[in-house]
């Protein structure tokens, strides 16, 4: 496999200005109600004049459409304008150890189509590879969008989409190359990024799983507007933490952030495939592979106390194919832990809930790829 020569991290944006993004921004989260052109202006601080140049362009790139007239309290009726889904779109795809998930989403991040494939990390590089480069390129056929190697249109015929890629890390988002992933550590160095990107012709973005599905989360809205800071816990085949620290996604100086699974808590504890000992995600594995729900519960609690304890988030969130399969139970698990330990300190216990569906990583993937089209850090 020859990889292309190195591409961005991100999509490439249209020669489009921040405060349009943020328009483009307003325009998806006003859904298909709409936003007139006066309310863009007061919540963005622009002038109404322009709101109108930016919203013009807009519709003449195809990504703004109007959606009816609404009422006014003097003068005309106002135009309101919206989104158009259509008009592009992502895929994001989840590469864990051992299944694949391809989710192809609209610029609203609606599902269009979804794929699922076995996978074996242990195959090496050019397998998953290939595996990835096929069942892109059926998901992106079901979409009418046009296969890998040139495609014509985006996803449901829009602009050509770029594909957003989760899988376990650590890894370098930046220049997209993988690290020495836990179990595997044959991936250490391999550019994931440009070989995947050569074999589509699609711009490629990669992250952490857990990384994507915290982005996703905060971009979708699944958490209060009080809860700025929150950590998403998945727990699968493997486990792992997205930060999302003042309501930005946060990766640290190296994108190495979020590697809750290996904090140490038990010195003398079975050794874990990272190479230490009594990391939790190897003791929660262990409990989870012996029947012990109550006790994989319990240490996953121990490790999410002690990350509110260092960052003092204010929500923790838990998913990943484990939960899914018991998620009241993990959520108890979970509280249980967090409450003994506030009040142990005085403290207030902080809230966790259990994240629904089983595709979030993908969906959050796709948001890789279209956050930075709507002013968002991807």
């Amino acid at each position: 496999m020859t990889p292309r020569s190195p591409r961005s991290p991100r999509i490439p944006r249209s020669p489009r200005t921040r405060n349009a993004a943020l328009v483009l921004d307003l325009l998806r989260s006003a859904g298909q109600e709409g936003i007139s052109r006066l309310e863009l202006a007061e919540r963005t601080g622009l002038t109404p004049q322009a709101v109108s140049k930016i919203t013009a362009r807009l519709r003449d790139e195809g990504l703004a459409a109007e959606a009816g007239r609404r009422a006014s309290t003097g003068g005309k009726p106002r135009t309101v304008l919206r989104l158009v889904p259509g008009a592009g779109g992502a895929v994001g795809l989840h590469l864990d150890r051992d299944e694949l998930t391809a989710v192809a989403v609209d610029l609203a991040g609606t599902p269009l189509a979804e794929r699922r494939a076995p996978l074996a990390f242990a195959s090496g590089a050019e397998a998953v590879v290939d595996t990835a480069v096929r069942e892109v390129g059926a998901l992106l056929e079901e979409c009418g969008a046009g296969a890998p190697g040139g495609v014509s249109g985006g996803v449901s015929g829009g602009r050509p989409p770029g594909v957003g890629v989760a899988l376990p890390g650590p890894l370098d988002h930046g220049a997209g190359v993988l690290h020495r992933v836990t179990g595997f550590p044959e991936w250490d160095g391999f550019p994931l990024r440009d070989a995947l990107g050569g074999r589509l012709g699609l711009p490629v973005v990669v992250d952490k799983d857990t990384n994507a599905a915290a982005l996703g989360l905060a971009l979708a809205g699944a958490t209060a507007s009080a809860h700025g800071s929150f950590a998403y816990l998945h727990l699968g085949t493997g486990l792992g933490a997205g930060l999302v620290l003042g309501g930005a996604l946060h990766r640290g100086a190296r994108t190495g952030a979020g590697e809750f699974g290996h904090q140490v808590v038990q010195l003398d504890g079975p050794r874990c495939e990272c190479g230490n000992r009594g990391c939790v995600e190897a003791l929660c594995l262990a409990a989870v592979a012996a029947g012990r729900p109550d006790e994989a519960a319990r240490v996953l609690g121990e490790g999410a106390a002690n990350l509110v304890g260092l960052l003092d988030v204010d929500l923790v969130l838990l998913g990943g194919r484990t939960v899914a399969g018991d998620a009241a139970r993990y959520v108890r698990g979970v509280e249980a832990v967090l409450a003994a330990r506030a009040r142990r300190v005085g403290g207030t216990p902080v809230p966790v809930r259990a994240v629904p569906g089983e595709r979030g990583v993908a969906e959050g993937a796709a948001q890789l790829v279209l956050a930075p089209m709507f002013g968002r850090a991807g």
